[in-house]
């Protein structure tokens, strides 16, 4: 079973005219780690996004599909808290910590403000 980034995947190889095959081979794998990953049994490999958004050259819009479909597949997040000081690299941390212990509706809340602060 297709997962949505293996959904949104395949249509965009497909409307590209691309096999799987050709497709592995340009990601520098093979075409059943390829499938693997469409259907969720791999997950996405760092880089693999932005390397497809590249090599086949994609819209905004398509490149953004993709984006959040690999987003709402990833099983870890990592956040590089290199250049964050202060309160921000201190909430950072809890929010890591603490996130698997929050009731939805503090997780909404805190969805919203962040909504807001980026002006969506």
């Amino acid at each position: 079973m297709l997962t949505e980034f293996g959904k949104t995947l395949r249509k965009m190889r497909i409307d590209c005219g691309e096999i799987i095959k050709n497709m592995a081979n340009k990601l520098g794998c093979t075409a059943s780690y390829l499938s693997a990953v469409e259907t969720g049994k791999r997950s996405i490999p760092d880089g693999w996004v932005d390397k497809i958004i590249s090599i086949y050259n994609l819209d905004c819009d398509t490149g953004d599909k993709l984006r959040a479909s690999a987003m709402a597949e990833a099983k870890t997040l990592k956040i590089d808290i290199n250049n964050l000081f202060g309160s921000k690299r201190e909430a950072a941390i809890l929010f890591a910590r603490e996130f698997s212990d929050v009731d939805d509706s503090i997780a909404e809340k805190i969805r919203e403000l962040l909504s807001k602060s980026k002006g969506d």
